[in-house]
């Protein structure tokens, strides 16, 4: 019988192209499932005889899920060859989402949501680490950016189309879609995607958590983890910023929805051919223009078709770190890949949470509407700040490695 990933020359363009889909596709339904729940919120409120504020604990424990999935998972099959773990992780989001969708009472739910965001980070880790692997030299951004354009088309498309979808036939069938297509991914990774080499079963425990040694992964995360926060400062709170500033109906509210996922959309694709040059020049321009963007916004929201501008720019710019971050962590981590790339998705939604809740804060001051935009500018500056620390220590370290270099006797 054929073994599907066993290790394999180098891939044609055409192969890796089915390669990079399979798990873009996990990708799609990993970013649907994070997603919908938003916008079902008052279904499922209905249904289970819950509050709305209970039922945006089911995004709260997601987000827990992600956060806390991404290291534990990653250690406990660092042993496992890397293809077979994608395969295990999806089908893994197929089951939280079956035990979402068939929860008979909130609490059920809860605990499937919980269960569901688990193996989040985790996949994206490996999925990105399997991309860069298999592809040729300049390239790696660029195919890792292909994986990520699974999750920022679900924001474009999945999340919309399951939420009207839920609406319609019931909560419960938007979590069935993602099943679906998970079921898809699954199968279609079990039979594409090959074992690269040196992605073995020869890591352990204690050589993926050398990574948490290093200075690089720790910035790289903090960049995540507080910078990303500055984007989800003002995305969090679409639903009430478009009525409310720019003066539209709540219908336009999935319009503004929609083109906030374009642009994160252009943005990521953008990413990979940018990080490919340059990883640190990327990272700068999405923090800058992040920054620069959220800034306008506040300025010019009241005015809808300014507004509507400027969001796609937001999104676009926000994105141009993702790709970015992620191929940064593996190159600042060689030799322990896997945990640092996984621990990226905890940053992120670590940036979401941080950004959701002083976004709330601000709100609850009784500052307006726009409040979170001030926010999100001070976020993103803050990732700048780390973001320079960083590259300041790099070129040290560079410059110390160089110092080292035993010069060259010359010839007698």
């Amino acid at each position: 019988m054929t073994q599907p990933h066993a290790p394999q020359a180098p891939l044609s363009p055409g192969r890796l192209r089915l390669v990079i889909l399979a798990m873009a596709l996990g990708a799609f339904a990993i970013g649907t499932t994070e997603f919908a729940s938003m916008g079902l919120l008052p279904q499922i409120a209905r249904d289970l005889e819950v509050s709305i504020p209970q039922a945006g604990m089911l995004i709260t424990l997601y987000a827990l899920g992600v956060v806390i999935g991404a290291p534990l998972v990653t250690i406990a099959a660092v042993k496992m060859p890397r293809a077979r773990l994608l395969v295990l992780l999806i089908a893994l989001i197929g089951l939280g989402n079956l035990l979402s969708a068939m929860a008979p009472a909130f609490s059920v739910l809860a605990a499937a949501r919980f269960v569901a965001g688990l193996p989040h980070g985790a996949f994206f880790g490996v999925a990105s680490l399997v991309a860069a692997r298999l592809s040729p030299p300049g390239r790696r951004a660029r195919s890792v950016s292909l994986v990520m354009l699974g999750l920022t088309i679900a924001t474009m498309l999945g999340v919309p189309a399951s939420t009207a979808f839920g609406q319609v036939v019931g909560w419960r069938s938007a979590y069935v879609i993602v099943v679906l297509v998970a079921a898809a991914s699954t199968l279609a990774i079990w039979r594409l995607v090959p074992e690269p080499e040196g992605t073995g079963v020869t890591g352990s425990i204690r050589g993926e958590l050398r990574a948490l040694r290093r200075a690089q992964v720790w910035f790289a995360l903090g960049i995540g983890s507080i910078g990303f926060g500055g984007m989800f400062a003002v995305y969090s709170y679409i639903g009430e910023i478009v009525p409310g500033v720019m003066g539209l109906g709540e219908r336009a509210v999935p319009v503004a929805l929609f083109v906030f996922g374009v642009g994160m959309t252009a943005g990521n694709i953008l990413a990979g051919r940018l990080a490919d040059r340059s990883i640190y020049g990327t990272i700068f321009a999405g923090l800058i223009g992040m920054a620069l963007s959220l800034a306008v916004f506040a300025l010019v929201a009241p005015n809808a078709i300014a507004g509507m501008t400027v969001l796609f720019a937001i999104a676009i710019t926000s994105q141009l770190m993702g790709p970015s971050l992620q191929l940064f962590l593996l190159d600042a981590s060689p030799d322990a890949p896997s945990l640092a790339a996984a621990l990226h998705h905890s940053a992120l939604n670590i940036g979401n949470s941080l950004g959701a809740a002083l976004g709330a804060a601000v709100l609850a001051a009784g500052w307006g509407l726009l409040a979170p935009a001030w926010t999100g500018v001070a976020l993103a500056l803050a990732g700048l700040a780390i973001a320079a620390w960083s590259f300041l220590v790099h070129r040290r370290q560079e410059a110390r490695d160089a110092a080292e270099v035993p010069s060259v006797p010359a010839a007698c």
